[in-house]
């Protein structure tokens, strides 16, 4: 597998015309406008963890899919591929994408709410940046259920022809950002007296930016 610092259209296995809209992102910041304009994958026919090729023609992703592109994007551009994992209590996980600036790490990130978006490459220390995203992450019962933040992992250690060219879910990714080291970011006393979300929070956590599409009933459901 390639480590080269830069990635060729090769490396990644992708056709032209989508190696071009990678070429095109040279900045963290046009990587980040680029999955801000993804409409969001609400996942209709299942868990899926879609590879940058489908993302691309599908034009939507959520977080580790977007995570993904943007790694590819990074990389293209001669930096490294890094994601960390975010691990959540009673929710879900969250996928970032990593890259730093004179020292400082910041995040590109896909998500359909307005709090677990892009961080500034403005953090000393991952846990700094990951404790960014402490206050505002909360579960459906509005409890703060950030807990863990990982090393970061490099995806060049996973075939690009499985999360880049690939047509087939590139479940490789979380499974191996599972094995990662991860480390916890308040202790088991601290997230006990962790208070809830007041409802003035609630109510604007409820922003999204893509409506989640209706369900049709089907005939005999409740």
């Amino acid at each position: 597998m390639s480590r080269r610092r830069r990635a060729r259209r090769e490396d990644l296995g992708l056709s032209k015309g989508e190696f071009a809209i990678l070429r095109r992102l040279d900045t963290p910041a046009k990587i980040q406008d680029y999955l801000f304009d993804l409409k969001q994958n609400f996942e209709p026919n299942g868990d899926a963890c879609r590879p940058v090729r489908v993302v691309l023609r599908e034009r939507n992703a959520h977080c580790i899919e977007g995570a993904m592109l943007a790694g590819a994007a990074l990389w293209v551009h001669g930096e490294p591929p890094l994601l960390m994992d975010m691990r959540a209590e009673h929710d879900f996980d969250h996928v970032v994408a990593l890259f730093r600036r004179r020292g400082f790490w910041g995040a590109i990130s896909k998500t359909n709410g307005a709090y677990l978006r892009w961080r500034d490459p403005v953090y000393r220390s991952l846990r700094e940046l990951a404790m960014s995203y402490m206050h505002e992450y909360s579960n459906k019962r509005e409890y703060k259920s950030l807990r863990e933040y990982s090393l970061p992992f490099d995806l060049r250690r996973v075939d690009p022809a499985v999360w880049a060219a690939g047509e087939k879910d590139a479940w490789d990714v979380p499974e191996r950002l599972e094995e990662v080291r991860h480390f916890r970011l308040v202790t088991r006393a601290q997230a006990r007296a962790l208070t809830r979300r007041d409802p003035f929070e609630r109510k604007v956590a409820a922003l999204l930016q893509y409506r989640k599409p209706r369900q049709k009933l089907r005939k005999g459901s409740s």
